[in-house]
């Protein structure tokens, strides 16, 4: 057998689109595992790319594709299938309010391109505010309100895109006399900074309930109704991005719902998928009926695919039989209180965040300073993976390295601590190299 040039053949053949490849070759996954070529388990404390809620190789999901490929997986964007119409009906009934009206696509930065043109086109406005720490995709109008990566050397985004300060309650500079966040404030000083760059066009607000690819920074306690409340003072729509969140992943079936909060328009996609492209936009008979008046156009060659709204109909119906929301909300707090021990043992451990099986540890030199850990947090990540876990590291300017953990609901709690410890043992050896 001749020389494997794997890794030759990545180099020379492939578009880098972001940061390194993992330096290891999967084969397969099951479970809550990953595994390479020689058989070494991994494992996946990131679900993927943050999509797989019900593990590898659901044995339910592997059913329902193989049943949809062989007998209805793709149609022209002008049909209907039974399973399309099936997947709205329950997505209205499990979302709050009137968010009734759905249109399936493939990806999130699909997804919420819908709901900025919606908006726009409902509202005949063109300003979209975001969070300065975002991510809601990477088409041009999604992109445009990415704030956390990607605006350099693309040319001008869209015109009318703003931004409020990204609640951190680590690190923002609004604090009340105890020291704690003051996110009243930093939320009313936003809106006024925002009101004098608005040209009086404000359509439409999207925001994420925790903030991933900004660090998981969750939305505190309050802030979305208090946010919902000033967007209706300026007619402007609240669109709230669930990709991460959605399906259980934060103790609730859709994060939104601790808030008591209901947005004009809402969107799912890596948790309905659980690894599968798929993504919905869902919004209102109102917004619906009023942008199909105004010759609303937004469909992709896979709108309406079949075979992608039976995977989310069989991610629903497992979701829902097993608990799996409720499942997060205890294994979130295992996984909370082990991180929580980490930060009172080591001084490096400066911030723990986030809520149910969606959280992150921000490194540090030391608490004291808070100075970013970037060093550091590369050094964690290579051991963890040298050790058989699989952990992702945000690192944005300003900000030490933060660790995103969001294993699939489905992990064994067996499993949850077996991360925890490969984590502990990575910072270890991280801190001893350094």
């Amino acid at each position: 057998m001749g020389e494997d040039t794997f890794w030759q053949d990545a180099e020379q053949h492939l578009i880098r689109y972001g940061g390194g490849f993992t330096p290891r070759v999967i084969e397969r996954a099951a479970g809550a595992f990953v595994y390479d070529e020689q058989g070494r388990a991994i494992l996946d404390f990131t679900s993927g790319q943050m999509s797989a809620v019900l593990g590898h190789s659901h044995p339910e999901v592997v059913r329902t594709v193989s049943e949809s490929i062989a007998t209805l997986d793709h149609l022209y964007s002008g049909m209907l299938s039974r399973p399309v119409v099936e997947l709205a009906r329950r997505l209205a009934a499990s979302l709050p309010g009137p968010l009734s009206r759905m249109q399936l696509l493939s990806t999130g930065g699909e997804a919420n391109e819908a709901a900025i043109k919606m908006a726009k086109l409902s509202t005949g406005r063109y300003e979209v505010v975001a969070l300065d720490r975002s991510w809601h995709g990477m088409t041009t109008g999604a992109a445009g309100a990415t704030f956390s990566a990607g605006r350099h050397g693309y040319g001008p985004p869209p015109v009318g895109n703003l931004t409020l300060p990204a609640p951190d309650a680590y690190r923002s500079p609004f604090r009340r006399a105890d020291g704690s966040h003051d996110w009243e404030t930093e939320l009313d000083y936003g809106f006024a900074t925002l009101d004098r760059q608005s040209s009086g066009s404000l359509a439409a607000c999207l925001v994420e309930p925790i903030l991933s690819s900004g660090g998981i920074l969750e939305l505190p306690d309050g802030y979305l109704a208090r946010l919902h409340e000033k967007c209706r003072e300026r007619g402007m729509l609240l669109v709230v991005d669930e990709a991460q969140t959605g399906l259980g992943r934060t103790g609730t079936m859709y994060a939104v719902e601790r808030d008591g909060v209901v947005p004009d328009i809402i969107t799912l996609s890596k948790t309905l998928g659980a690894g599968l492209p798929v993504a919905v936009v869902v919004t209102s008979a109102e917004i619906e009926e009023r942008c199909h008046e105004r010759g609303h156009l937004f469909f992709t060659t896979h709108s309406s695919d079949p075979l992608a709204a039976a995977v989310a109909n069989t991610v629903l119906d497992v979701v829902e039989r097993d608990g799996l929301a409720h499942r997060a909300t205890v294994l979130g707090k295992v996984l909370g209180d082990r991180l929580l021990d980490l930060r009172d043992r080591y001084d490096v451990v400066g911030d723990v965040r986030g809520r149910g099986l969606l959280q992150g540890v921000e490194l540090v030199t030391d608490k004291d300073s808070k100075t970013p850990a970037d060093a550091l947090g590369r050094s964690v990540t290579a051991a963890a993976l040298e050790l058989g876990l699989h952990i992702n590291i945000v690192q944005l300017p300003g900000l030490g390295g933060v660790i995103r953990m969001a294993p699939p609901l489905t992990i064994e709690e067996s499993e949850l601590h077996q991360g925890i410890d490969l984590l502990e043992q990575s910072i270890a050896t991280a801190l001893k190299g350094n």
